[in-house]
Formats: structure tokens, sequence, C-alpha cells
């Protein structure tokens, strides 16, 4: 007999779940490789020959290409079907992950992370349109929660995983670990995904893709290099200031004047869709860049061997699961808005305690607080997942979710990018400021104890005095961006009331139907 289910135009339950669990893996594979590399960024930089600064190429450049990528993911489905282009982008992600981890230099390395962001940039938003399909709308509050854990399991394996393949085999077999992962999700989904409808008459919009993918790639190059060419000093960095404002310029008249433009105008017109945008933004931001912080300041500035900082950084995503689990099951019983606002509150905290970590931290403070982060991590992806999508039209779902996940991919890169500038020049400015104090009249090198060890007007003195204050500089950029961070979490807080809860009307014509409160 047919469950009801199946009557209702979802699967089987039997079928519901085996879907749920190959689409979650592709999904775990895409999440493993945003955080699986950072605890092997310094043993890549050796590698490779790259800068402090270059580095971070490595992780931007893969997070560019998936948000250049993510929004025709609906078009692509639409145009070849839904399995067969979910399909090719778990083939394509393996593979460019075998030539990440077969890199010799930095610009093989970037390239590859490239390729790489170009085809897992479909299975997030692809994986998330399918759940959706299958859950009814009262099962998708859990449906999502689970989705959140696949996106967020890569704070809990991807720094321990990292840091053991690193320590015990080589940093090229984090990129390597995808090929089994990619073998089971690809067999899951050629099994038990069913094709969805192609049509040749699907378009794209290569106007507005084109002029989304300059602006996104010029806004990249701005930001990566803005620091080290002395920003608008340097005639290329004007040159990508006004290649990415001139195509978000032809990209927003394009949206509004087109008669079936790449963006759809009228997704706009859903009030919480448009605030969900600008929180995944944040939560974005606040998501990697904290992360990209944390690597550089376990490994360089406190010591600790890259196993040790993975298993450290690891319980932050064991708080951010288990309070998706929870808010998976408050959904609909508590004011979503309630649910964002206590998520910005602890994360702000968490970012508050961080801001006042010096170098005799503990162990148990760092993931005690990251278990914190975390867990406001959680409290925030579930409920603003569901609330964002609440009262969007199903025509535009898979649009919506293409541009939600572009969204959260901008914010991770320009994350990245920003606390990496901000760090590189708090500790000059840091450092100048400390050694105006260095001065034969400062009468604290008059102690024994201190001349002996730093002595200003010998080499050694002055070498082991610079190696000082630069630590300290270090500290103290740190924090800056910490409450950076923190400062965003807070500044999110007005928008909660722009949101509208909703909340289901029952009725036999039409059980979707939402009123707003």
């Amino acid at each position: 007999m047919a469950s009801a289910a199946a009557t209702a135009g979802t699967p089987p339950v039997a079928n519901r779940g085996a879907i749920t669990a190959c689409v979650i893996l592709a999904v775990i594979m895409q999440a493993l490789d945003t955080t699986i590399a950072n605890v092997a960024l310094p043993y890549i930089q050796g590698s490779v020959s790259a800068s402090a600064d270059q580095i971070n190429w490595v992780l931007t450049s893969y997070i560019v290409a998936a948000a250049i990528m993510t929004p025709p993911s609906g078009f692509l489905a639409a145009r070849f079907g839904r399995k067969r282009v979910l399909s090719a982008a778990i083939i394509g992600f393996v593979v460019a992950s075998i030539l990440c981890g077969a890199a010799q230099s930095l610009t093989q390395i970037v390239g590859f992370r490239l390729l790489q962001g170009f085809f897992g940039a479909a299975l997030v938003p692809l994986s998330q349109s399918i759940l959706l399909d299958i859950y009814t709308p009262e099962e998708r509050g859990q449906a999502m929660a689970l989705f959140g854990v696949s996106v967020m399991v890569g704070p809990v394996l991807g720094p321990v995983l990292g840091g053991w393949l690193t320590d015990n085999i080589s940093w090229r077999w984090v990129f390597y670990i995808n090929l089994p992962l990619g073998i089971l999700a690809l067999a899951g989904v050629s099994i038990f995904v069913t094709e969805t409808k192609s049509s040749a008459l699907a378009k794209l919009d290569w106007i507005g893709f084109g002029a989304l993918s300059i602006a996104i790639a010029a806004l990249q190059l701005f930001l990566d290099r803005g620091a080290q060419l002395d920003w608008f000093d340097s005639f290329e960095i004007i040159v990508e200031a006004t290649v990415c404002a001139a195509a978000l310029y032809i990209l927003v008249v394009h949206t509004f004047t087109a008669q079936n433009s790449f963006i759809k105008p009228r997704m706009f017109l859903d009030r919480n869709f448009n605030v969900g945008l600008v929180f995944i933004f944040i939560v974005g931001i606040c998501y990697l860049a904290s992360l990209a912080l944390l690597t550089p300041f376990l490994q360089t500035l406190l010591g600790y061997p890259v196993v040790t900082a993975g298993i450290i950084m690891g319980p932050r995503g064991l708080g951010t699961m288990a309070c998706m689990f929870v808010v998976g099951r408050l959904i609909g019983k508590v004011d979503t808005r309630l649910l964002l606002g206590a998520g910005l509150l602890v994360s702000a905290w968490a970012m508050y305690d961080m801001a006042g970590w010096t170098p005799d931290v503990s162990q148990q403070r760092i993931m005690l607080t990251g278990f914190v982060q975390g867990g406001g991590l959680g409290l925030l992806f579930v409920p603003l997942t569901t609330i964002t999508f609440a009262t969007l039209p199903a025509e535009y779902r898979g649009d919506g979710t293409g541009l939600y996940n572009l969204s959260r991919n901008i914010g991770s890169s320009v994350g990245i990018s920003l606390v990496s500038y901000l760090l590189t020049r708090n500790l000059q400015v840091n450092h100048a400021e400390i050694a105006n104090y260095v001065t034969p009249f400062n009468r604290v090198f008059e102690t024994p104890a201190i001349k002996h060890a730093w002595d200003p007007t010998t080499l050694a003195g002055r070498a082991a005095l610079d190696e000082v204050i630069t630590r300290q500089a270090t500290i103290i950029a740190y924090i800056d961006d910490f409450k950076l961070l923190m400062v965003l979490c807070l500044a999110a807080l007005p928008f909660l009331a722009l949101l509208r809860t909703p909340r289901q009307q029952a009725g036999p014509a039409d059980d979707h139907a939402m009123v707003m409160e």
C-alpha cells in the first residue's frame, strides 16, 4: 500500500531516507572542504613557497568560484535535469580535489581550487532544493536542521581530520579524502534520486550572469590585493574597483529592465527573503573569518601542533550540531525572531571572550568558547533558513536558494579578506606605537634583568626586543579582529524587527498558505 507521503507527492519513507542520506553526504563533502584545509595552510604555504597573504588565496579562490557558480545552479537543473547536474558536480568536485592534492605550485593549487569551487557550488543549493521538495511544510524545520548539521559538520570533522591527515600522512590528503566520499555520494544519487523534468527552452541570462561573475571576481581581487598594493595608490586597484562598480551597475539595471533577467526581481518583494540575505551575509563573515583567524592564532602565536589545533577547534562544530538538533524541534513552537536574537547574542559573547585571549589562555577556555560560539551559529542557521524561505513563492525557490548561498559565500570571502587585511595592518600600527616607548630615555631599560635580555643598545638586545614587540602587537591585532566580529553580530540585531513570523493557515485548498503576524 502506498504511504501517505507518496500519495501527497513525496517519495516513500524508505526512499526519502536514502535520498536524504546521499544528498547530505554530498553536502558534507563540500562543507568539509571549506574548513579541512585551514589547519594545513602553514604546511601548504611552505610547500608552494607562498607568503602569508598569498596563502589565503587557497581559501578565497574556492569561495569566490563557488559564489559565482551558485546562482546559475537553478538554470542548470532546469535545462539538464537536477540529477544530472548534481552527479556532474560530484564528479567534477572529486577530480578537482585530486588535482589540488597533486599541485606543485601556488598558481596550480589556486587554479584547481577555483575549479573545485565551480563544481562544488551546485552541491549545496541542489541538495537543499531536493530536501525542500521531498518533505512536507510541517517537516521542513527538522529537515533543515539536518541539512544545517551537514553544512556545519566541517567545523567538527574538518580541523580534526585535516590536522590528523597533515601530521600523519601529508597535507595533500586533505584533498584526496574527497575521493571515497564522492564515490559514495555519486552512487547514492545515481540509485535513489529521481530525475526532474528538463527543458531545452530554459535559457540563461548571459548578461546578468556575466555581470555578476565579473563583479564578484573584481571585488575579490580588490580585497585580496588592496593591502599589498596600497589600495587606491595602485592603478590596478583603481581598475578593479571601477570594473566591480560598473558590473554591479549593469547587473542592477539589467535585472529590473530585462524581460527574463538572471535574477528574478519579484523575489525581492518578499521582505523575509531580503532580510535573510543580509543575515546570512553576516553569518558567513563570522563563520569562516573567525576560523581563518583561529588557525594562525593557535599554530603560530600559541605554538600548538597541527593535530592539537584541530582537536581544540573541534568543539565549535559540536556546539553547532547540538543547537541545530534542539532548534529543529523548537521551530514553530518558539518565535523565530527570539531564536535568531539569542543566536546573535551568544555569538557576540563568544567573540567578546575571544577578544580577551592572551598567549596564556588555557585549552579548556578555547574549547569552551568555541563550543559556545558554535552553539550561537546553530541557533542562527536553522531558523534563518526556515524563515527566509517561509513566504517565498515555490517558483522562486530554486533561484532563491542560489542567491541565499551566494550571499553566504560572498560574506565568507569578504570576511576572510577583511580580517586578514586588518590583522596585517593593525600589527604594523601596533608595532609602531609600542616601539615609540623603546628609547634610551625609558628608565625601564635601566633595570638589570631587563637590560640583560632586551638591551636596546646592542644588536642582540634589539632583535630580542623586536621579537617581543611583534608578539605583543600581534596579540592586540587579533583582539581588534575579534572585537570587529563581535560588533558585526550586534549590528545585525535591529534587522530582527523587519522579519515577519509566518504561521500555518489551515485550509483544504492550500495547506501551504501563510499569513503574516
